[in-house]
């Protein structure tokens, strides 16, 4: 027979995959809870290291842009002092902490701005390498550590000049809270610069942070994540710290990393990699009991239990006493009558076979076609398998519809509503920026511009702006009486013969589409400004954050101007909860208990967090933006929410384990009942079809086997059996001995 045919081995793996669920029920599903610090919690944390890796990454790359495009506009243009380099680039960048301008050839420091730069690090020999320009970490004397930016300043005639600007490597813009803390570290896990890690435990724990994220850093991007995982696309992940009195340090790191995979960038390549913890209260709370689980492992055993005896009692006992009856016939033993089984198909391929015994035997009235069996033998063997199949699904359908469903009242952590805040308010500054950064390389531009450019140079600077900077869908020239002087780009959207307006920044409606266009006055060009329109989306790009859920920009009509999936333009929030969430963190008044260092409370609008457990438990946050610059006059609104139950937290692992087990239960009770009805149950009924025929008198069908199993015995057995009523026949006809058995008689109770 084969081996995965027959009754046996669909009843053997059924009665194998329910001990296993069962057995995973109980002591593997049920461990849920179990640890101090949800999930959760420590994803979260990775989220928010890895927006301060983005942040300090776009900045450092953003300098370092700006720094070699203000030096190839200087150099451009007419020769200029030193002094008033660094004036210009001061007045129109807040950035760096210091500026300087050193003649190569020379040495000799010939301007300087800020603070006092560790100029003496440099090795002015080496400019001219592959890499001589290359941003560079220096360490001053009191321990803190700068990044140089370098970059030429080249005129005819006129000795070569170095431009130096130095930046601290803290991140930009990172919303903290009260009890977070952040830290830079180069790739030996050196802290090079931290905000927030002020005590000694603090910064005894960073240290410890430290080291073993300079081991996880150094990995490959695609060895430090779930397969598929996605999201920030260099290395990052979660740590949990020491324990002490109720609380743990709970930690993320991200390394720094181009925004596409596998490409880098200047700042990449210095090997930076941002650490963020904070302190979170220990829980152990399981969310549901464990007598829950072994009790579903006890009523799995019980059920599966009937559902396996039902099938051996009903299904394979018969079966195997057809096979060995089916095979005495076959053989000539006729003396002793069939046993018929008493249900289904069994019972009416007993009775054919009975009937088949008779008339091998001669018995008068066996040829006459009898009843087909009685009520017991009406209950076919399909449905014998759904009440198998109804048994299973009686223990699985609770799990997957009902039992340990997460309801409205599922407890959150306070740190990850205090992350989605946090974390929000960090976004709305990061776009807050990049629309200042905006107007800030307009200004530049504008800067060199004068009355005798003419409009051939104008469109080339212009394109060369617009290719050094991708924000901008286009950028032109606009005179003071509205015409446009050069253009790069697409169409200027700005009204035909209007002058630049009052506004540095505006937003208006083309069609359906918003077209954020920023201006910036040109003092060579009288009325004159250079206008940026940029690309809504570059400023969708900014909302893309793993973690973070959904994410819109509203005005301040709450109409939704970007988001990071889809979304429709200038259409209201479809939520009433986000939308009073987003009206209260523009409100001047408490921000969350957020005060000075004196504890006085702000009284300014501020970013709010909240749960919105209508129709389930949702996390949302807004966080206006403020801060100043060209883009504060917008009154926009970073608005994000997820729901909680994407989260890794207890009471939802426990509902998705739950469902897990119902749906395993049910897919292990289709696919063994499946196999059986598929190779027992279907050549089953039609075995017992042909038996009743072949009682009935037809011997010209020829009765063959489907599969080599128990089914199959039985039908080659009939076979033998018509055979031989073909030749009794063809004795008969030929005058023969009536009566007489074919072969040789066995005596009654030899097998």
């Amino acid at each position: 027979m084969s081996l995965l045919g027959g009754i046996r081995p669909p009843i053997a793996a059924l009665s194998a995959l329910l001990l296993a669920l069962a057995a995973l029920t109980a002591f593997q599903l049920g461990h849920v809870g179990r640890e101090t610090v949800p999930p959760a919690v420590l994803t979260s944390q990775q989220h928010f290291a890895e927006d301060g890796a983005i942040a300090l990454r776009a900045s450092l790359d953003e300098s370092i842009t700006d720094i070699g495009r203000t030096a190839s506009l200087f150099s451009s243009g007419e020769p200029v002092s030193p002094d008033s380099v660094l004036d210009k680039l001061g007045s129109v960048y807040q950035k760096w902490r210091g500026t300087a301008v050193i003649e190569i050839k020379s040495g000799r420091l010939e301007a300087q701005r800020g603070e006092n730069l560790p100029l003496t690090a440099l090795d002015l020999t080496t400019l001219g390498g592959e890499s001589g320009l290359a941003p560079r970490m220096v360490r001053l004397e009191n321990g803190e550590t700068r990044l140089l930016t370098l970059a030429l300043l080249s005129w005819p005639d006129r000795p070569q000049q170095l431009l130096v600007a130095s930046s601290s490597l803290k991140v930009p813009g990172i919303s903290l809270g009260r009890s977070r803390a952040i830290a830079v570290l180069d790739s030996s896990g050196q802290v090079l610069g931290s905000d927030g890690a002020g005590t000694g435990q603090e910064k005894k724990q960073l240290g410890a942070f430290a080291r073993t994220v300079a081991q996880k850093a150094a990995r490959h991007p695609l060895q430090s994540k779930e397969p598929g995982s996605g999201g920030f696309a260099g290395v990052s992940g979660s740590l949990l710290g020491d324990s002490r009195d109720g609380h743990r340090s709970v930690a993320g790191y991200a390394k720094l990393t181009g925004s596409q995979p596998g490409v880098g960038t200047d700042a990449s390549a210095l090997g930076l990699t941002v650490v963020s913890f904070v302190g979170v209260a220990e829980e152990r709370s399981a969310a549901v009991d464990s007598f829950f689980w072994i009790a579903a492992s006890a009523a799995l055993l019980v059920l599966g239990a009937l559902a396996v005896t039902l099938l051996v009692v009903t299904v394979q006992r018969p079966l195997l006493r057809l096979f060995l009856e089916s095979r005495r016939i076959g053989r000539g033993d006729l003396n002793r009558p069939v046993t018929v089984p008493k249900y289904g198909e069994a019972a009416r391929i007993g009775a054919a076979l009975d009937r088949l015994r008779r008339q091998l035997l001669g018995e008068p009235g066996a040829d006459t076609a009898a009843p087909r069996g009685g009520r017991r033998a009406r209950i076919g063997t399909r449905a014998l398998l759904c009440v198998c199949g109804i048994l299973l699904l009686v223990w699985s359908a609770p799990l997957l519809l009902t039992l340990n469903r997460a309801g409205a009242s599922v407890a959150v952590p306070r740190t990850i509503v205090d992350d989605q805040r946090e974390r929000t308010d960090t976004l709305a500054d990061r776009v807050r920026r990049a629309l200042n950064e905006g107007h800030a390389d307009l200004t530049s531009v504008a800067s060199v511009l004068s009355d005798r450019s003419t409009p051939a140079e104008l469109t080339e600077l212009l394109e060369r702006t617009r290719n050094q900077h991708g924000r901008y869908a286009s950028l032109y020239v606009l005179k003071a009486d509205g015409t446009v002087l050069a253009n790069a780009g697409g169409k200027p959207h700005h009204p035909a013969g209007q002058g630049p307006p009052k506004q540095t920044v505006t937003l208006v409606e083309s069609g359906n589409r918003p077209v954020i266009t920023e201006y910036a006055g040109a003092p060579g060009l009288a009325g004159a400004a250079v206008v940026g329109e940029l690309r809504i989306d570059f400023l969708n790009a900014l909302l893309k954050r793993p973690g973070l859920g959904e994410v819109r920009v509203v005005d301040a009509g709450h109409r939704v101007i970007g988001g990071n999936n889809g979304y429709l333009a200038f259409a209201p929030l479809s939520d009433t909860g986000l939308d009073a969430l987003v009206k209260a963190a523009n409100e001047k008044g408490d921000t969350n208990g957020k005060g000075d260092a004196n504890g006085k409370t702000a009284k300014a609008p501020g970013a709010r967090s909240s749960l919105l457990r209508d129709g389930g438990v949702t996390i949302a946050a807004a966080a206006p933006m403020t801060g100043g610059g060209v883009a504060q006059p917008l009154d926009w609104t970073v608005v994000t929410w997820q729901p909680a139950k994407g989260l890794e937290l207890p009471a939802y692992t426990a509902q998705n384990r739950t469902v897990l087990a119902g749906l395993l239960g049910l897919t292990g009770a289709v696919a063994c009942l499946g196999w059986m009805h598929i190779i027992v149950v279907r050549p089953l009924r039609d075995l017992a079809r042909r038996a009743e025929a072949l009682a009935d008198g037809d011997r010209r069908t020829v009765v063959y086997p489907t599969h080599h199993d128990e089914v199959g015995a039985v039908t080659r057995s009939l076979e033998v059996i018509r055979l031989q009523l073909l030749e009794r026949r063809k004795r008969d006809a030929a005058g023969g001995t009536t009566g007489r058995t074919p072969g040789r008689a066995t005596p009654a109770g030899r097998n």
